[in-house]
């Protein structure tokens, strides 16, 4: 099991409420007396062959004064291996592989060589002070030793290995960091299994307020361990209850994941919806979430698999080289001709767990996936099946509003299911953010969707067809005046006059 507690990518972009905090595979300390609140916390993680690359962004809201984040990590961080970057990129990584909402128009049936823009979503955006004398005393006094330290950026950054949690857990207090109360035991088997802890602390004269609220620069750093795990019992320290939990992975070569020790679901997608949801989309999800955690208690939900760099529909922009250069890429090393960037797939994984959970997340590579795409037919029925054995990934969370077209049919063959983007060229669609902080229970599930949902045992309350609307000819546009069709109108008025006169 030694080496199996690895710190993996979690993304988890958190907005409003600063009183909760999300999932995290370490935890954060505070200097003493101190009052800390998370406010939004991303972790992106590159995986290839046996090299773990961790991109984590941090925003928070109290002093600078001992702060601090505490990641579990398999072996000893060198300082060539951490360095700090842009936050532009955490954005894109949440928006890309967020659940989205998309609208589609039928267009008029009897419009000939109509050309059919792309639906295109918009996004709702929703120290180092100890000298040699006092590291050897603590290696004796607390039987934590020192394997490393340096600084980056605004970042004060030990790595520690420890003998005893409780005696991690007093040299953490005995520095001013003021824990979790209940964190030794969670320390514990960490310790045992040879763990060691990347522990980074902020210093005060480096930090930048942005109204009020600390920006720090996000950290990434990487390391090279066989296995592949998330060590979310840690994170359990900072949690007042349930946790939602998201985790970004980025690996070439068409590569998903998924965990080997928990359940795996992939979230019901390509359902209709009512009108309601464009304005509650983030509670119609969440409540979808937990229908689906409730058939398969303790699962894991996929919710994206797809190429970083493309998408259909795009609620932004993809990744590009830099971006993915930015995430890890330059240490994968896997390019083509050594200037272009090979294909990396974004898997989006979606947990939620309480202070109870046992057990860390443990990851394997598996087969690709496809689902949630398509455009609906002439009844506005589209396919929500999965299929689990596909060639590539494309598979994403989609819920769709439609809206059938209800003026006239004057045309001899209408052409039905020609859907598309808004007929006024606009972009009228979201995304699902900021997912831990949506109102729970408040909506009732069966009201907004306008389809059954058997597979989570779901029956819409008011599931309906797209209405076929009524022909009204009009004179004769569009409308065969001889031949066999002449023929057919002829004796069809002609069997009205005769009905009339009996």
């Amino acid at each position: 099991m030694r080496g199996k507690l690895i710190a993996i990518g979690i993304a988890a972009l958190i907005a409003g409420a600063p009183e909760r905090a999300d999932a995290f595979c370490g935890f954060y300390v505070g200097g003493a007396g101190a009052e800390m609140f998370n406010n939004a916390t991303q972790v992106v993680l590159m995986r290839h062959g046996t090299t773990t690359v961790l991109s984590m962004e941090n925003n928070y809201q109290g002093p600078p004064q001992g702060f601090a984040l505490v990641v579990p990590v398999p072996v000893v961080v060198k300082e060539d291996q951490v360095r700090t970057l842009d936050t532009a990129v955490f954005d894109r990584v949440d928006i890309l592989g967020a659940p989205r909402l998309v609208e589609y128009w039928e267009h008029d049936p009897c419009q000939a060589d109509y050309y059919f823009d792309d639906v295109v979503l918009a996004s709702s955006v929703d120290r180092e002070s100890a000298d040699e004398e006092s590291e050897e005393s603590d290696e004796e006094e607390y039987k934590v030793k020192i394997e490393a330290k340096f600084s980056v950026g605004e970042y004060d950054i030990v790595v520690l290995s420890a003998q005893e949690s409780t005696g991690l857990d007093r040299w953490l207090r005995a520095n001013q960091y003021e824990i979790p109360s209940g964190a030794e035991p969670l320390l514990r088997p960490y310790v045992e299994q040879g763990t060691k802890f990347f522990v980074a602390k902020v210093d005060p004269k480096k930090v930048r307020f942005v109204n009020g609220m600390a920006t720090l620069s996000p950290l990434r750093f990487h390391y090279e361990s066989p296995d592949f795990a998330l060590p979310i019992r840690l994170g359990a320290a900072n949690s007042p209850g349930a946790q939602d939990l998201i985790v970004n992975i980025l690996a070439p070569n068409n590569t998903r994941y998924e965990v080997s020790n928990f359940p795996n679901v992939t979230i019901p997608t390509n359902l209709r919806v009512n009108d309601e949801v464009r304005t509650r989309f983030g509670e119609f999800y969440t409540a979808l979430f937990d229908h689906t955690l409730a058939r398969v208690p303790g699962a894991v939900v996929t919710e994206y698999s797809w190429d970083a760099g493309s998408c259909d529909p795009c609620p932004g922009p993809t990744l590009d080289g830099n971006d993915l250069a930015t995430l890890g890429a330059d240490i994968i090393g896997a390019t083509y001709k050594d200037t272009e960037y090979a294909s990396y797939n974004l898997t989006r994984l979606h947990a939620r767990y309480g202070k109870d959970v046992k057990d860390d997340l443990v990851f394997r590579a598996v087969k690709p996936i496809e689902g949630g795409r398509g455009v609906p037919d002439a009844k506005g029925e589209v396919s929500s099946a999965v299929n689990q054995d596909a060639y590539t990934n494309n598979f994403q969370g989609r819920y769709m509003i439609l809206h059938p077209w209800t003026g006239e049919v004057s045309c001899e063959s209408p052409q039905r299911g020609r859907w598309g983007g808004p007929p006024d060229g606009s972009q009228i669609a979201t995304s699902a953010t900021n997912l831990a902080f949506q109102p729970r229970g408040q909506v009732q599930l069966a009201n907004l969707v306008a389809q059954d949902v058997p597979e989570i045992g779901v029956m819409s309350s008011g599931a309906v067809t797209p209405p076929t609307p009524l022909r009204k000819p009009q004179g004769c546009g569009g409308c065969a005046t001889g031949g066999a069709s002449g023929a057919v109108v002829a004796l069809g008025l002609l069997g009205l006059v005769r009905r009339r006169r009996r």
